[in-house]
């Protein structure tokens, strides 16, 4: 039996992604989508879903952390740029 080195692997559902991300809906779906109506909602780093069946998708916990973590990471050089 092979010893596993990383994690298990964990999916979110849509509204525990809600929960964490603290996006809506219709958000999530537009980071995920390029709208000519509405380009700034595309967001190519936002992490796409995976099938889980017919009518399921899931996030990777994981690849949503990612996200939220280079979220924090650009507004804080955001803010530290401007201290000088």
């Amino acid at each position: 039996m092979a010893t596993q080195s990383k994690s298990p692997l964990t999916i979110l559902r849509r509204k525990q992604v809600e929960t964490r991300t603290g996006l809506s809906r219709s958000t999530i779906y537009s980071r995920l989508t390029p709208n000519p109506k509405r380009p700034n909602d595309y967001d190519p780093s936002f992490p796409k879903p995976i099938p889980l069946g017919a009518k399921a998708v899931g996030w990777v916990e994981s690849e949503i952390d990612g996200w939220l973590a280079a979220q924090v990471e650009k507004s804080r050089e955001a803010q530290g740029g401007a201290k000088g």
